[in-house]
C-alpha cells in the first residue's frame, strides 16, 4: 500500500480554512497550523472560531445538495488544528505544505524560517500569497527547487482553479508533482510565471475597475451592469475561454473596436498589444485563417463551432435562461 501523502496549511485564517476544506472533502487528514504563540484562552477561542466556520461552510455545502448533510462531522474532522507547540511535529510529517499567514514579506519570512527548520528536505513547500511575487519570496526558502506560490481563489474549497506561479529555479518535477495532486482532489491548476496579479486576479481587476467607472460616469446602474456580466459576459466566458474568444471571432475584431474605444474612452486602457498588431498585419486572425493564438491546422472546424455552440447553450440551459421555441401566431392574433 502506498503511503498516504500528508499536507499543512500554516495560518488558521480564512485561506488556511479553505484549503483545509478542499483536502477534508476529497478524503484526505490534513494540518492546520498556527504558528503564533498564544495564551490558552486565545488558542481556544481561535480554535473555536476555525472549527465553527469549517462547519459552517461544509452545512451551506450539504443544504445546497453537494454532500449528505450526516457526513459534515466526518468530513470537518480530518481538519486537525494545531497550535504553535505542535508545529514542528505535524511540519515534519507534512509532503505538502501550504503558506498562508498575512500578507507581509516579514510575516512570511518568519513563517518560512520555522517551516525549513522543520520540514523534510523533500516536502513541496508552497506560499498561498495573492500579492508578493514568488522571486520576492524564494531567498527565504530552504532548497528553493521544491518551492512556488500557489494562489487559490475563494472559496478555496468551491473555486476549482488554482494558479501555479514559478520562479527560474523551480524544479519541473516539483510542478508535475503538484500538478498530479491537486488534480486528484478535483482542482484545475493553472501555470504563470512571476507576474503580477496572476491571471485571474490581473484580468478581473481590470474588469472591475471598469464596471466602477461606468457607474461613475453614468453609463449604466450597478444592477444593468450585473446582469449584463452575469449573463452576457459571464455566461460566454464560462463556455469559451478569453483568448479562444479571441481567435473564435478574429483578432482583426479586437484590433478594430481597440482602435474605436481608444480614441473614444481612453487611449491608455483600450490601446490593443502590439501582439494584437502583429497577428493582423501577418494575416493570423484566428480560427477563419486558420492559425492566431491557437494552430487550427487539421481541425474539424464545423465540429468545433458545434461545440462552442454546445458549451454556450449548455450554459444557457443551467441558467434558465434558453426557450423553447415559440409557436406561430395565427392570423386572428
Amino acid at each position: 500500500m502506498n503511503t498516504p501523502v500528508r499536507f499543512a496549511a500554516v495560518g488558521a485564517g480564512r485561506m488556511g480554512r479553505g484549503i483545509g476544506i478542499a483536502f477534508a472533502y476529497a478524503g484526505h487528514p490534513i494540518h492546520l497550523i498556527d504558528l503564533r504563540e498564544r495564551s490558552a484562552e486565545d488558542w481556544a477561542h481561535l480554535a473555536g472560531e476555525a472549527r465553527a466556520e469549517i462547519l459552517a461552510s461544509l452545512t451551506a455545502l450539504a443544504e445546497l445538495g453537494a454532500l449528505p448533510l450526516g457526513e459534515v462531522p466526518r468530513i470537518a474532522e480530518r481538519v486537525t488544528l494545531v497550535n504553535a507547540s505542535g508545529a514542528a511535529a505535524a511540519l515534519a510529517q507534512a509532503d505538502l505544505v501550504f503558506e498562508g499567514v498575512p500578507e507581509t514579506l516579514q510575516a512570511k519570512r518568519e513563517a518560512f524560517a520555522v517551516i525549513n527548520r522543520c520540514c523534510r528536505e523533500d516536502a513541496i513547500l508552497t506560499s498561498t500569497t495573492s500579492s508578493i511575487l514568488v522571486t520576492q519570496l524564494v531567498n527565504a526558502v530552504h532548497r528553493p527547487e521544491r518551492f512556488l506560490n500557489m494562489h487559490w481563489l475563494n472559496p478555496a474549497y468551491l473555486i476549482p482553479v488554482v494558479e501555479l506561479s514559478t520562479h527560474a529555479g523551480t524544479d519541473p518535477a516539483v510542478v508535475a508533482r503538484l500538478r498530479t495532486q491537486m488534480e486528484a482532489i478535483g482542482k484545475l491548476p493553472v501555470l504563470c510565471g512571476a507576474t503580477p496579479g496572476y491571471i485571474v486576479p490581473r484580468l478581473q481587476a481590470l474588469i472591475m475597475n471598469e464596471a466602477a467607472r461606468m457607474i461613475e460616469e453614468g453609463a449604466a446602474t450597478a444592477e444593468e451592469i450585473d446582469k449584463a456580466t452575469r449573463y452576457g459576459l459571464g455566461l460566454r466566458f464560462s463556455a469559451i475561454g478569453v483568448v479562444e474568444f479571441i481567435d473564435f471571432g478574429g483578432s482583426d475584431i479586437l484590433h478594430h473596436a481597440s482602435r474605436e474605444m481608444s480614441s473614444t474612452i481612453n487611449p491608455d486602457r483600450y490601446a490593443a498589444p502590439a501582439i494584437v498588431g502583429e497577428m493582423v498585419a501577418q494575416g493570423h486572425l484566428g480560427l477563419k485563417t486558420g492559425s492566431g493564438f491557437y494552430d487550427y491546422a487539421g481541425k474539424d472546424v464545423v465540429a468545433y463551432r458545434k461545440d462552442v455552440l454546445a458549451r454556450t447553450l449548455a450554459q444557457l440551459q443551467h441558467a434558465g435562461l434558453w426557450r423553447a421555441p415559440a409557436q406561430a401566431n395565427s392570423p386572428a392574433d
